[in-house]
């Protein structure tokens, strides 16, 4: 009807490889854009692949990109950049010296789908300025991903110089203290109040189940529970040495109870007594670093380990995983709360013979 017209394909340049072709030849390795990749990744990494895979399929136009496999090959995909990028040094000059860094790892555990392997230990943890920064890191353990690297990489992106004083925080394992030695962190980790407090608090409990039915036994377990508060007491003020004295006039007054109850509290004092024992070198005054405004404990990274981990790989979920699957996802989940999906890892497909600049397209 208009006669002959001539129409000239654009062509585009992949920003990974920097091939250029036509949109009618472009490679198979680059059928989709790194912005719906990371859109895949972002919504996979906050739900389930099934579920992100309906929400795309509401919001696209087509159905490109919409299949369970598709979502978790791109996922996965993303996450081990995400890992090799931990090996690579940060940019120093971006980052603002920081005085003070509190570090804090932790273990949780997720169902594992490998044979003769009932569970897969997850590596988490944080690390905080006392400017508000915060950075997540986590691994899942003999999955490939250093986690020493990863450590060191989160302590130099939050400003660690030569001057910084970082303060690390376990839950007393010998295995968590050796990688942190490994990630620089030379000085001793403190002994992590949280644990300690819920093992103080079981043993309460117990105290207040044993039985009053007389006039000795309301006495006795009165004092029970007066010791037991000032073991607390001595345990949150450091004195490990007066804190064992307490546990021995705790058990002198047992023999006055019989049955299970007395069997329970006996069993909370033991497991308080065999940490207090094996921690002490760790044990620190952490009424006067409370009062310091400083962080006593983990409790923050029990936190993290719940809406990072559990909510996406355990609470609800009746799945297994595999040690890769679960340890590249883990990757993109720390890069989406962190901020850095993204970051470095994509950009829009641009028209390599386009006239018209962008900036002069949107005007």
């Amino acid at each position: 009807m208009f006669g002959e017209v001539v129409v000239r394909p654009p062509r585009f340049r992949c920003p990974d490889c920097g091939r250029g072709e036509r949109e009618t030849n472009w490679p198979a390795h680059c059928r989709s854009t790194p912005e719906l990749d990371q859109r895949q990744a972002h919504l996979s990494a906050l739900m389930t692949y099934r579920v992100a895979a309906g929400v795309l399929a509401h919001l696209l136009p087509v159905a490109a990109g919409t299949s369970l496999g598709t979502l978790r090959r791109h996922t996965l995909k993303l996450g081990e950049r995400l890992r090799n990028a931990a090996t690579v040094e940060p940019d120093a000059a971006n980052a603002a010296a920081a005085p003070a860094i509190a570090l804090s790892l932790d273990a949780t555990f997720i169902r594992s789908r490998h044979e003769g392997e009932r569970h897969l230990e997850v590596r988490v943890g944080n690390a905080e300025t006392p400017g508000g920064g915060r950075q997540l890191f986590g691994a899942v353990a003999n999955a490939g991903t250093d986690i020493v690297a990863l450590i060191r990489r989160t302590l130099d992106t939050m400003g660690r110089t030569s001057d910084t004083e970082p303060t690390a925080f376990t839950d007393g394992c010998s295995c968590m203290r050796s990688i942190l030695a490994e990630a620089g962190v030379t000085d001793p980790p403190i002994l992590d109040w949280f644990h300690l407090s819920m093992r103080l608090q079981h043993a309460k409990q117990a105290a207040g189940g044993l039985p009053v039915d007389g006039p000795d036994r309301v006495q006795a377990r009165a004092t029970i529970a007066a010791e037991v508060e000032r073991l607390r007491w001595r345990t949150w003020n450091g004195k490990a040495k007066d804190a064992r004295i307490t546990l021995e006039r705790i058990h002198a007054l047992l023999p006055s109870f019989e049955g299970e109850p007395a069997r329970k509290l006996r069993r909370a004092l033991d497991a308080v007594d065999r940490y207090l024992r094996s921690q002490s070198a760790h044990l620190v005054d952490y009424a006067e670093r409370h009062r310091a405004g400083l962080r006593v404990g983990t409790s923050l990274t029990e936190s993290t380990a719940n809406f990072l981990v559990n909510r996406r790989m355990a609470k609800s979920q009746q799945m297994r995983w595999s040690q890769r699957g679960a340890d590249l996802l883990l990757q993109v989940r720390c890069a989406v709360y962190n901020g850095a999906l993204g970051t470095g890892f994509g950009q829009r497909f641009q028209a390599a013979n386009d006239p018209h600049p962008p900036a002069a397209s949107a005007a």
